[in-house]
């Protein structure tokens, strides 16, 4: 990968795959509050540095693509935190707010990388390709060694590292999509390259497995984009046809394995069905590796001729075709008919109170889904407050007025309706700006419809890294992935990479090539070059940039740190309330001062002022919980229960029936049937408080 005038790859591949690696491991599936802090924190302290280096380093005169979408995408992260003003749930606005901050920076980043690194392209996809790889494998030895690795998950579908299923199955999708360009590139290393028959063939296993139909579905409409895009046609055939092959096998076996393909069964049965799968696992790579490296030595020997090539085309397309018109003709013989089973799925499909599939092999042909009951929460939502909609993430609060059973979801399962449902009109209209714009910038560098315009490495690596964003994005509209950084940060270092690459040769804004082999393995030249370029380029003005860049990335870095902060004081407030009152009562107020915005710190500052005998203060702090966040039925419970044992039941019994309002099922008989503890306490509650208030009615 390393010659005359090449740029050097296997580092910035490696750099890649490890920060993606780290990202995903470390922050998973994005819910747990520490993890997702450090992670934020870092990404956006590295994109003000980033963006800061190539403001001060970046050569003069040299147009700069990308800066309307990465515009866009900071004003959409900063409609997020100016929602704290009306939200439902300010605290989780806040920490919402960190986390688009935190893309903003990445997709900065990419745009600003690109300027100065364009020739680095093979290193991001190739990166992505072996992150992916990474991920997937350590998800098939969960389900390889579940005594060691994963000994509590009763689930037959893959889910980790991420602990949701969806997630797993979108970054087996895009990284098929990366796979697709390695084992179809005219460059670079052979067996480099024949090194994507085994990859593709464990990323589509790991997407089969994980049961996701939604990473299926948006990796069909990738694929079909890619292959109309790209000329590689049979090269990627090829890829994808045996490497799909010796997936399926894989996964039938899987399939028929009750061990494997069940629910709930016991961990010594599915660890020695484990093992076997296992070795058919080992056995697929090896083989896909084999094959891999035959392919493209038969490849680079003979290559096919010109009539060879149309004619497996040809058949190719005439395969695909009999495929659909078997489909169709297996709907037509069915019992409800062609247009009857088409309209039957709609119909299952939209049906909010549509069963649940299970979570066995059978949910991929299962057409019934719970999302359209989220779907139409966040709906009625939007119709309630339909220009600002309830604040970034309240949709978890604001829901528990509509819903119609006690399941507990975090988000709407859709990025359009959620963003519809948290930032109403005004936050889906940057969306579609944002949008917009990124499209008309990826085209500059993509060309998607100019059959005339040659098909270079570079041009073929863009299409790539387009179909990969339309991968994630078709997903995101369907899952709310977008949540999930080690997925999302993938694809905002594409669509940046894309944004902000501009025309890619034989352009006057074509980027300069980078020194030669010479100059760059010459000792101290890069030093020197690096002080040189510093005094020659950074006058005043960019350097005050480059420094406005770094203080501002630090002073966001800081702001996405105070929750965590506050969660750390509350939890020493609640350690120390045992032992040392007065120093949990400092903690409790610290928790609050550094985070204003946390309903969970006022609540345990309250506590802890009524355990040290300061009840009308305790009061005051609860009456200041329901003032800050009077959506969120929590404070209403708070004050009621404070109320109720302090002897005033007409009070407790208005903000308990103010709580019920706002959550209506938190007394469902169906969870008090099954047990739940705070719906009974909160039932037990209402009715002491209903006896009493009428109790003194009655005397009075």
């Amino acid at each position: 990968m390393r010659g005359a005038g090449r740029p050097v790859l296997w580092w910035p591949t490696l750099l890649v795959a490890a920060s993606f690696c780290l990202i995903t491991f470390y922050a998973k599936g994005g819910l747990n509050l520490e993890s997702m802090t450090a992670i934020e924190m870092v990404l956006t302290v590295c994109a003000g540095l980033a963006v800061g280096a190539v403001v001060a380093l970046a050569p003069a005169g040299r147009r700069a693509y990308g800066l309307w979408p990465a515009g866009l995408l900071l004003a959409f992260a900063a409609l997020s935190a100016l929602s704290v003003v009306w939200s439902v749930q300010p605290d989780h606005s806040w920490q919402d707010s960190g986390r688009l901050l935190a893309y903003s920076g990445v997709f900065a980043a990419a745009v600003a990388l690109v300027r100065v690194a364009p020739e680095r392209w093979p290193a991001v996809l190739g990166g992505i390709a072996l992150a992916s790889v990474v991920v997937c494998a350590y998800a098939l030895l969960t389900k390889i060694f579940p005594g060691s690795l994963a000994p509590s998950d009763t689930f037959a579908r893959l889910e980790e590292p991420y602990g949701y299923w969806n997630a797993l199955g979108l970054t087996a999708a895009m990284g098929v999509i990366c796979c697709m360009w390695l084992g179809t590139r005219r460059s670079g290393h052979a067996l480099v390259s024949a090194l994507a028959y085994p990859a593709a063939g464990l990323l589509a296993l790991t997407l089969v497995l994980a049961y996701s139909r939604g990473a299926l579905v948006a990796l069909a409409i990738g694929l079909v984009l890619w292959f109309c895009l790209v000329p590689l046609r049979l090269r990627g055939a090829a890829v994808l046809i045996v490497a799909g092959a010796c997936a399926a096998a894989v996964a039938a076996f899987d399939f028929s394995k009750h061990a494997l393909s069940a629910e709930g069964v016991a961990l010594a049965q599915r660890t020695s069905a484990g093992h076997q799968l296992g070795a058919l696992v080992l056995a697929m790579v090896i083989a896909l590796t084999i094959a891999g490296i035959a392919i493209g030595f038969l490849d680079a020997r003979r290559a096919p001729s010109l009539l060879l090539r149309r004619r497996v085309g040809a058949l190719l397309l005439a395969l695909v075709a009999l495929a659909l018109v078997g489909f169709a003709g297996a709907l037509a013989h069915s019992s409800r008919g062609f247009t009857g089973s088409i309209s039957h799925a709609v119909s299952v499909l939209t049906n909010p109170n549509a069963k649940t599939p299970p979570n066995t092999p059978g949910r991929l042909t299962a057409v019934a889904s719970v999302r359209a009951r989220y779907w139409k929460e966040a709906l009625q939502i939007y119709d309630a407050h339909p220009v600002l909609g309830v604040g970034a993430d309240g949709y978890q609060t604001a829901r528990l007025r509509f819903r119609t059973e006690t399941l507990e979801v975090k988000h709407a399962h859709g990025f359009a309706v959620q963003t519809l449902a948290d930032l109403g009109l005004v936050g889906l209209a940057i969306a579609l700006a944002l949008l917009l714009a990124w499209s008309l910038a990826a085209r500059r560098s993509t060309h998607p419809l100019e059959r005339r315009a040659s098909y270079t490495p570079e041009r073929i690596g863009m299409l790539s890294m387009l179909c990969l964003v339309v991968v994630f994005g078709v997903h995101s509209f369907v899952d709310w992935t977008w949540y999930v950084p080690g997925d999302a940060c993938v694809a905002l270092l594409c669509a940046g990479w894309l944004a902000g690459r501009g025309p890619l040769a034989g352009t006057a804004h074509e980027p300069q090539p980078l020194a030669s082999h010479r100059d760059r393995d010459e000792p101290g030249m890069r030093a020197r070059r690096f002080a040189a370029a510093l005094l020659r380029r950074s006058g005043p003005y960019r350097l005050a940039l480059a420094g406005a860049a770094i203080v501002l990335a630090v002073l966001a870095a800081w702001s996405q740190w105070q929750p965590q902060r506050s969660e750390d004081a509350r939890q020493e407030a609640l350690a120390l309330l045992a032992s040392n009152p007065r120093l949990a009562q400092a903690a409790a107020n610290t928790a609050v001062a550094r985070d204003p915005l946390s309903a969970e710190a006022l609540l345990t500052l309250a506590s802890i002022q009524q355990t040290a005998g300061q009840p009308a203060i305790a009061r005051a702090t609860l009456q200041r919980a329901v003032r800050l966040q009077p959506s969120n039925p929590q404070t209403w419970v708070a004050l009621g229960k404070y109320d109720l044992s302090a002897g005033d039941s007409q009070a407790a019994l208005k903000e308990l029936q103010a709580a019920i309002y706002l959550n209506p099922e938190s007394i469902a008989p169906e969870a008090i049937a099954r047990g739940e503890r705070e719906a009974i306490e909160i039932h037990n509650d209402y009715i002491e408080a209903l006896r009493a208030s009428g109790s003194k009615s009655a005397s009075g």
